[in-house]
């Protein structure tokens, strides 16, 4: 009888049923450990875009991620959008209206040439940077002066008169010249006289009380801007010129300020 007791003893076993529960607990700890390394490694303009879905499909596009990303930076705020949106919409409409005001003026200055039968010396060109006017050098000047002719200054007259629908608007006044080198003593060099020129169109110009003299600014590039060939009497013409640009103060784009066509 002991001898079967004993037997019966030796068969008996420890619980071990608690080794399932573990084991799961295990396995979800590993699991967590799992997402949480994968969250730390997550691209971080992937997680702000996942953050800004999930936040407009449940709060309507406000969301608690929205004023910060995984990477420690700002994210754009929706009124911050709103703003700029509004802004480009507000520079749109002044460069529409700055459009239809160079349009316009052109149209005036066109219609003077054309009436005046000016066709020949003067002309005009609306590009992204400014509405230009070009003067043939002998509509102003005498040969290798500077002095500005007197019948010249009903010209000038006439160009400072329209010039007043842009009072706040920056106007530089360009000379040009050929590349024939200049031959008296009154001027060192073409750059010289290109100069003179402009600046003393540019004070005839202002004599007019309704234009502001810090806005406009006088420049001389002597022969180094040309339109047309130096090798004919035509092309020297053409590049001997008083150039009138008015700066346009928007512009689309990465357009950048021109003062030659």
């Amino acid at each position: 009888m002991s001898k079967k007791n004993k037997h019966e003893h030796h068969e008996e076993h420890n619980d071990e049923s608690w080794l399932l529960p573990y084991s799961d607990l295990m396995t979800l700890l590993l699991a967590l450990f799992i997402v949480l390394y994968g969250m730390s490694t997550l691209d971080a303009k992937k997680f702000e875009e996942m953050s800004e879905a999930f936040s407009s499909a449940f709060n309507g596009g406000v969301g608690v991620l929205d004023n910060s990303s995984i990477d420690g930076q700002t994210t754009v705020k929706p009124t911050e959008t709103l703003e700029v949106t509004s802004a480009q919409k507000k520079k749109n409409e002044l460069m529409r209206r700055e459009q239809e005001d160079l349009e316009k003026l052109k149209r005036q200055l066109d219609k003077y040439i054309k009436d005046n039968g000016l066709t020949s010396q003067l002309s005009t060109k609306l590009n992204q940077s400014q509405l230009m006017i070009t003067i043939s050098d002998k509509a102003l000047f005498p040969s290798g002066k500077a002095a500005v002719k007197p019948e010249a200054r009903i010209l000038a007259k006439s160009i400072s008169g329209m010039l007043t629908q842009f009072p706040d608007y920056e106007i530089l006044v360009s000379g040009h010249t050929d590349n024939v080198p200049i031959d008296n003593n009154e001027y060192a060099s073409n750059w010289d006289l290109s100069f003179a020129r402009a600046r003393n169109f540019m004070e005839i110009l202002l004599l007019n009380d309704k234009l502001q003299p810090k806005m406009f600014s006088p420049i001389g590039y002597g022969e180094y801007h040309p339109v047309a060939s130096n090798d004919t009497n035509d092309g020297r013409a053409k590049n001997r010129r008083v150039e009138i640009s008015i700066i346009r103060k928007y512009q689309d784009g990465e357009a950048k300020i021109s003062v030659t066509p």
